[in-house]
C-alpha cells in the first residue's frame, strides 16, 4: 500500500494517511461541484495543487490524527476521505469526509465517520468532538446524527446556515 500507514479497519474499509499517489483522486474528487456543493471549498485549480495539499498537511505531525484515505478494503478503489481535525482557532477537533458520488446512500459515510468517532474517543482519548454541516446538506447531517452527534449550535458560514452537532465521552 505505497509506505502509507493505515490507521483503521471496518467490515468494508481502510483508512489510511494520505500519500502523493493520492492526489489524482482528490483532484477529481474535488472537480465534482455536487460533490464540493455544501463545504465552501473550490476545486483544485490543478493536480499540483492537491499535490501540494497532501505534502503540506501538517494534522498528522502536529496533533497525531488527521484527515484520511478511504479505500474499499476489497478492491483498495479510493472511495473518499473521512477523518478528524483539529482547528486551532476553536480548539476543536471535527470529524469531516468526503465521498465519491458512486458510493452514496451505500453507508460509507457512516460506517467511516463512526470508526473516526470511535478511535477519536478510544485511542487518541478525546473528550469531544463535533461536525458541522451546511444546513441544507440533509445527507451530511444524518450521518453526523447516525454517529450520535447531537444538535450544539446554528452559526453562518459559506454563505448560509450551517449547524455543528457534538458528541462527548
Amino acid at each position: 500500500m505505497n509506505n502509507s500507514k493505515i490507521i483503521l479497519r471496518t467490515p468494508r474499509l481502510i483508512l489510511r494517511e494520505f500519500i502523493v499517489e493520492d492526489a489524482l483522486n482528490m483532484f477529481e474528487l474535488n472537480a465534482d461541484p455536487e460533490i464540493i456543493r455544501f463545504t465552501g471549498d473550490e476545486p483544485f485549480k490543478s493536480i499540483d495543487e492537491a499535490i501540494a495539499l497532501i505534502k503540506n498537511y501538517k494534522q498528522y505531525r502536529s496533533y497525531g490524527y488527521g484527515r484520511w484515505t478511504v479505500l474499499e478494503e476489497l478492491s483498495s478503489e479510493y472511495v473518499g476521505w473521512c477523518g478528524l481535525n483539529f482547528n486551532n482557532e476553536s480548539g476543536e477537533t471535527d470529524l469531516g469526509f468526503r465521498f465519491k458520488r458512486n458510493m452514496w446512500g451505500k453507508g460509507i459515510a457512516t460506517e467511516a465517520a463512526i470508526a473516526c468517532i470511535n478511535y477519536g474517543f478510544n485511542e487518541l482519548k478525546l473528550s469531544k468532538i463535533i461536525g458541522r454541516a451546511m444546513k441544507e446538506n440533509r445527507a451530511s447531517i444524518r450521518v453526523l446524527e447516525k454517529t450520535g452527534m447531537q444538535f450544539e449550535k446554528e452559526f453562518d458560514a459559506h454563505g448560509g446556515k450551517c449547524i455543528q452537532l457534538c458528541k462527548q465521552k
